[in-house]
């Protein structure tokens, strides 16, 4: 059990032992389904972009500005997280140019907008 939710490692031993028998009674998805019944309109990059800013713009104003934000197919394969928040670094003519970048794991484009929530906070902090 431990491997299989390292993920949960911080929450309350009940509490992943609630979760491990969602799982092993195969009810964790309609579980889910019954407290988050709907998804979100936010499809595209475009329209992450406006989510993920408005939500720095009201709670993190004088933060650092993000150059890229994007719904990104590979994340969960290659890194195996949910979201990254990158700082990357290019060199432009003479100069070292730093850029932030936030990358949300594709599959949440069709989730529960709370879920997707999270992930932009985790990210921005």
């Amino acid at each position: 059990m431990a491997n299989q939710l390292k993920y949960l490692s911080a929450y309350a031993a009940d509490i992943q032992t609630k979760i491990q028998q969602l799982i092993d009674d195969k009810r964790l998805a309609r579980f889910l389904l019954n407290k988050y019944p709907t998804t979100h309109h936010i499809n595209n990059d475009k329209k992450l972009r406006q989510f993920v800013l408005a939500i720095k713009d009201q709670y993190l104003k004088k933060s650092a500005p993000l150059s890229k934000i994007t719904f990104d197919n590979k994340i969960h394969v290659i890194n195996n997280a949910l979201g990254l928040h990158t700082y990357v670094s290019r060199v432009q003519g003479g100069k070292l140019k730093a850029k932030n970048e936030i990358r949300i794991a594709a599959i949440f484009k069709h989730a529960p907008i709370e879920f997707l929530t999270m992930i932009v906070v985790h990210e921005l902090i």
